[in-house]
């Protein structure tokens, strides 16, 4: 992954396991880059460990949901599956990808989350959103001058957040399952001992990700919704409002 071939982005997404970023908040990217704005995700693991499918078979169902979204960038950090840490290392190499890359918005998991993975690469994301402003040490480490993302938001993935906002993925929804079903060997048994069910919540993926967009969409009066989770109030310039309501009033009176 050589800095010198990476695209600017506007968002940029960072998820434990490929399939995370499109299970947990892909029709909020498929609306990002309907609106024009370039949208990357980086994968902290690459899925090895997982019960179902080999590395070959996660690495060719990324590069095919990466198609299927039509995103602009897709990296991998290359840490182990199943042993996460937001160690020095790894937080530091984040920062200097955020420096390179240069979003304004970027996306991470929830720190409140079963899978500690999961927890691991929210808080790699924190630490490193943090980091990537630092001017000393983006000169330490050479490449690109400090620059932190304006806005830093969370995904929700198995534990319920309130979220600050959440965006009706409607008008995507079909493409966002046709980026999931990407994943063929996570939604189908693996052998005679697997019922084809999500492990954790013993639940069909698909169906699971249908149910809890359905009722985060009740919430906010559409089909499908998919929250986000931050610190608030949301600024009117923030990036995310910036691409998704482009024509919203700026002023009262």
């Amino acid at each position: 992954m050589s800095a010198d071939a990476l695209p600017a982005l506007d968002v940029l997404v960072v998820a434990a396991h490929p399939d995370d970023a499109e299970i947990s908040v892909g029709g909020t990217l498929l609306r990002l880059l309907a609106a024009g704005a370039r949208v990357g995700v980086l994968d902290v693991t690459r899925g090895e460990m997982g019960t179902r499918g080999t590395q070959a078979d996660r690495d060719a169902e990324a590069a095919l949901a990466t198609v299927r979204m039509g995103l602009t960038w897709r990296g991998n950090l290359g840490l182990p599956d199943g042993r996460v840490e937001a160690d020095v290392a790894s937080r530091e190499r984040l920062a200097g990808l955020l420096r390179e890359l240069g979003p304004d918005l970027v996306l991470g998991h929830t720190l409140d989350d079963p899978h500690p993975d999961h927890v691991a690469s929210g808080r790699l994301l924190v630490d490193a959103w943090y980091l990537s402003g630092l001017r000393r040490l983006a000169e330490e480490a050479g490449g690109a001058p400090a620059k932190r993302p304006q806005q830093h938001l969370h995904f929700v993935s198995h534990t319920p957040h309130e979220p600050l906002v959440v965006v009706d993925i409607e008008p995507v929804w079909e493409a966002k399952c046709a980026a999931v079903e990407a994943y063929a060997s996570q939604l189908k048994p693996s052998g005679p001992d697997d019922d084809g069910k999500h492990f954790l919540y013993r639940s069909d993926i698909l169906e699971r990700m249908e149910t809890k967009a359905r009722a985060w969409g009740e919430r906010v009066g559409c089909r499908f919704g998919e929250p986000l989770v931050g610190r608030g109030p949301m600024a009117l310039d923030a990036p995310l409002l910036r691409w998704l309501v482009p024509d919203r009033p700026t002023r009262v009176g």
